[in-house]
């Protein structure tokens, strides 16, 4: 079964089609978006667990130049 998450990004100004373009590069990325808002890209990813999910976000999504702050957000199945 695997985790899925939102993926709230803040990036540096004028850089999020260009965050957007790098995060949808990364493996378990299923959609990386702009939007308006208090955040400037959001994600839509899948991961085998949450601390894939976890590694995923730390280990690739935040090294991405033009970041400042991500918020994951994992889906509930109520």
């Amino acid at each position: 079964m695997s985790v899925r998450a939102y993926v709230l990004i803040q990036t540096e100004v004028g850089k999020a089609a260009q965050v957007a373009a790098e995060v949808g590069k990364i493996e378990g990325v299923v959609s990386a978006d702009d939007v308006t808002g208090p955040y400037d890209v959001i994600v839509r990813a899948e991961a085998g667990s949450v601390d894939d999910l976890g590694k995923m976000v730390v280990s690739k999504v935040q090294l991405i130049d033009g970041i400042t702050r991500t918020l994951t957000c994992p889906v509930v199945n109520l």
